[in-house]
C-alpha cells in the first residue's frame, strides 16, 4: 500500500507481521530508546507502544528495522524510482527500452510537489508540551524530535515549493533556557540546505518561517535524509517514493506538510540563539551543547489518530544505518554521472559515516603507464571532486583507489582497506587537507566545524604482503603494551593515557622506539588506542575508535617521517593516535537502573522478550 500516515504504515507493518505492539504503560525518559536500541540490534521488527507515560499520543519506532523491511515500506514504488535513476544515468536507454521505461512519465509527475487548501495534519491543535518528550540517553539536554520533517522556504520566493528545503535537523522540545510551549531548539549542521534560507532571511532582516513535521508517508523521512544537489528540492524525491504528488498547505507559515501526523510552526528568530543539547550522536559520543537557532513557536498541530514516530541514534549500528543502506543502493548508480570518473563511494557507518569514505576511482588518461610503477594521478582529482561535492565534503579521512580488474567490493571494509594497505606509499600517497571544515558532530579536531582532512590514494601493483602474526621477539617503550592484530597489516597498541597535552608526544616515542627495534615494522598501519583489546575485537569497533578520535593533521605520524616541499609522507608504518583527549565527547552510555528495568521486562515471556 501508499502510506499516507503513520498509522496506515503500523497497520500494514501489523498485518504482515512486522510489528510487535507493548500495551503496558512505558517511560519516553530513557526506557523507550533502551528498548528501542535493545531490538534493532536484535533484528526485530517495529515496535508499537500504545500507553506512553506523560502523553495521550501512541509512538511507534523501528519502522525502519532492516533494509528489507525498508524495501517493504516502499514495495510499491522502489522499482519506479530505480528506474528513473536508470533514465537519469543513461537518457538513451528510454529509447532503447520503452517499455520498460513507459512509467517513467507518470513517475515523474509524481514527483512535482502541489499546494493544496488544507491538510489533516491541521485536524486538531495541542501545546508543544503535549508532545511525547523522548529522552534517549542519560545526558542528553532535554527531549528531541528524532524523526522531524524540518521545512524552509526560500526567502526571495516563499510561494515556489520548488525552492523548498527538507532536512531532518534534530529539536530540543524543552530544556536548557527554552521558555515552556513557546520555544523549541533548531540545530542544523555545516553543509545544509536550511543554512542558506537562514543566511538569506538575516540579510534581509525578517524571521525564517519553519514548519516542522513528524509521521505521514515514510517518504518523507528518507527524503528529508537524501543527499540531493543544492537547489533540487527533496520533494520530488519524497513524491517518487510515495508515489503520489507531495501536498503543502499553504498560510502565513512555512509550507507544511498536508498528510504529516504532526506540525509544528513558528520563526527562527533572527536576533537570538540559545543553548541546544547535549545530544547523544549518531557518531557514537554526545554533541555538546551550544549556542543554536531559536525557534518562536506559534502552532502545534496533529491529525486525527495521530501516531508519533520515532527512532534513536547512538553508535552504529542504529536504525538510521537503514536510511545508509537504503540511501547507497538508489544513489550508488549515479555516482559515475555526478562526479566523473568515480566508480563507486561508500560512507563506513560504523565510523561513523563522515569520519571515513572509501572510493573507487579510475585511472584512465595515461594507458602507456598501466605496466609500469605508477602514482596516483587521476585519483588525486578525483579525490579533490570528492571533497568538494555536498556532504561528501565533511569526509575526514578518504581511501581512494582504482580497481582496474574490477576485483573490489567497495562495502567490503576490510578487504578494501587490505587491498590500499598491499599498494600505498607513505612517501606519496597521504594529501592532507589542514585547518579546514569538519563535521559539525565531530569533536576530535580543533574546535566545532574545525579540523583536518587526508586522502589515501594509492594505486599499482602489490608492493608488500601484509603481516598476519607478531614476531616472536619485540619490545616496545614504557607505557606501550598488548599489540593487537586487528586484521593483516592493522595492529592496535594499547598506549599512555592522554591526560594533558604532553602525551603529544607518545606519538613521536613511538614512531622514534620502533625505528630503533625494528621488527614491528612489517605491519603498514597502526594505531595508538586506550584498549587495544578492545579496538581489535571488531573490525567495527578499530573503525570506530581509529576514525572518530583521530584528526589526520594532528594525529598522524610514522617511521622516518619528513616534509618534501611542503608534502609530509614517511616511510613507514603509519601512526595514527586514536586515543580519548580531554577535550573529546564523552561516549553514549546507556542509564543501568532502566537497562534494569528493560532486563525485567524481558524476562516477562511476551512477545517481545525475545528481542531485549
Amino acid at each position: 500500500m501508499k502510506h499516507r500516515s503513520t498509522k496506515d504504515v503500523v497497520n500494514d507493518l501489523r498485518s504482515n507481521g512486522r510489528l510487535i505492539e507493548i500495551a503496558d504503560e512505558v517511560d519516553p525518559y530513557l526506557e523507550m530508546g533502551e528498548i528501542q536500541r535493545r531490538v534493532y540490534q536484535s533484528g526485530g521488527p517495529a515496535i508499537l507502544f500504545t500507553n506512553v507515560l506523560g502523553t495521550r499520543f501512541p509512538m511507534v519506532s523501528n519502522l525502519f528495522a532492516s533494509l528489507d523491511q525498508a524495501r517493504f515500506l516502499f514495495r510499491h514504488t522502489l522499482e519506479a524510482v530505480r528506474r528513473l535513476v536508470e533514465v537519469k544515468v543513461d537518457p538513451s536507454a528510454l529509447a532503447k527500452r520503452p517499455f520498460r521505461y513507459a512509467g517513467i512519465p507518470i513517475t515523474a509527475l509524481r514527483t512535482l510537489p502541489k499546494f493544496v487548501s488544507r491538510g489533516l495534519v491541521c485536524k486538531h491543535q495541542c501545546r508543544l508540551s503535549d508532545l511525547p518528550m523522548l529522552h534517549s540517553w542519560p545526558d542528553d539536554g532535554g527531549p528531541f524530535v528524532t524523526l522531524p520533517q524540518v521545512l524552509s522556504a526560500d526567502p526571495r520566493d516563499p510561494n515556489n515549493l520548488m525552492r523548498v528545503n527538507l532536512g531532518m535537523y534534530r529539536i530540543q522540545l524543552s530544556g536548557n533556557d527554552y521558555v515552556s510551549d513557546q520555544e523549541a531548539g533548531l540545530h542544523y549542521q555545516i553543509h545544509r540546505g536550511i543554512g542558506v534560507h537562514h543566511q538569506t532571511a538575516l540579510s534581509r532582516g525578517e524571521p525564517l518561517k519553519v514548519a516542522i513535521t513528524v509521521g505521514g508517508a515514510p517518504a518523507m523521512s528518507v527524503a528529508s535524509v537524501m543527499p540531493l544537489p543544492e537547489g533540487l528540492t527533496e520533494l520530488t524525491f519524497a513524491g517518487a517514493l510515495a508515489g503520489r504528488r507531495i501536498g503543502m498547505v499553504r498560510g502565513n507559515h512555512a509550507p507544511v506538510y498536508a498528510d504529516a501526523d504532526f506540525a509544528i510552526t513558528g520563526t527562527i528568530d533572527p536576533t537570538r540563539r540559545k543553548p541546544e543539547g547535549p545530544f547523544g550522536d549518531h557518531l557514537g559520543y554526545y554533541s555538546l551543547q551550544h549556542d543554536f537557532p531559536l525557534l518562536n513557536v506559534e502552532k502545534v498541530w496533529h491529525r486525527e489518530g495521530a501516531i508519533w514516530p520515532f527512532t534513536v541514534v547512538g553508535r552504529p549500528p542504529q536504525e538510521d544505518t537503514t536510511f545508509g543502506q537504503l540511501i547507497h543502493e538508489l544513489t550508488d548508480p549515479i555516482i559515475p554521472e555526478v562526479i566523473p570518473g568515480v566508480k563507486a563511494v561508500h560512507a563506513v557507518d560504523a565510523a561513523g559515516v563522515h569520519p571515513l569514505l572509501l572510493a573507487i576511482g579510475s585511472e584512465r588518461y595515461m594507458p602507456f603507464l598501466k605496466d609500469e610503477d605508477t602514482e596516483p594521478q587521476e585519483l588525486l582529482t578525483q579525490a579533490n571532486a570528492i571533497l568538494g561535492n555536498g556532504q561528501l565534503s565533511l569526509t575526514k579521512y578518504l581511501w581512494i583507489t582504482d580497481d582496474p580488474n574490477d576485483q573490489l567490493d567497495i562495502h567490503n571494509i576490510e578487504g578494501f582497506i587490505r587491498y590500499v594497505l598491499e599498494r600505498v606509499d607513505w612517501r606519496r600517497d597521504l594529501h592532507f587537507h589542514t585547518n579546514t571544515t569538519i563535521d559539525t558532530l565531530d569533536y576530535s579536531g580543533a574546535g566545532m566545524n574545525r579540523g583536518s582532512k587526508v586522502v589515501v590514494a594509492a594505486t599499482g601493483r602489490p608492493v608488500r604482503s601484509l603481516p598476519t602474526e607478531l614476531p616472536s621477539e619485540f619490545s616496545l617503550p614504557a607505557g606501550f603494551s598488548n599489540p593487537r592484530i586487528v586484521f593483516p597489516g592493522v595492529l592496535a597498541i594499547s598506549s599512555p593515557h592522554f591526560a594533558s597535552p604532553e602525551r603529544r608526544e607518545d606519538l613521536q616515542k613511538l614512531a622514534d622506539w620502533l625505528e630503533q627495534d625494528n621488527r614491528l615494522v612489517d605491519f603498514p598501519i597502526m594505531t595508538m588506542v586506550d584498549d587495544s583489546e578492545f579496538a581489535a575485537r571488531t573490525l567495527n569497533n578499530w573503525l570506530w575508535t581509529t576514525f572518530t578520535r583521530s584528526d589526520p593533521a594532528v594525529d598522524i605520524g610514522g617511521i622516518g617521517a619528513s616534509t618534501v616541499d611542503k608534502h609530509w609522507g614517511c616511510r613507514g608504518p603509519l601512526l595514527i593516535d586514536a586515543r580519548a583527549k580531554p577535550w573529546h565527547a564523552p561516549p553514549l552510555i546507556e542509564d543501568p537502573q532502566t537497562m534494569a528495568k528493560v532486563d525485567a521486562r524481558a524476562s516477562r515471556n511476551e512477545p517481545i522478550s525475545k528481542y531485549l
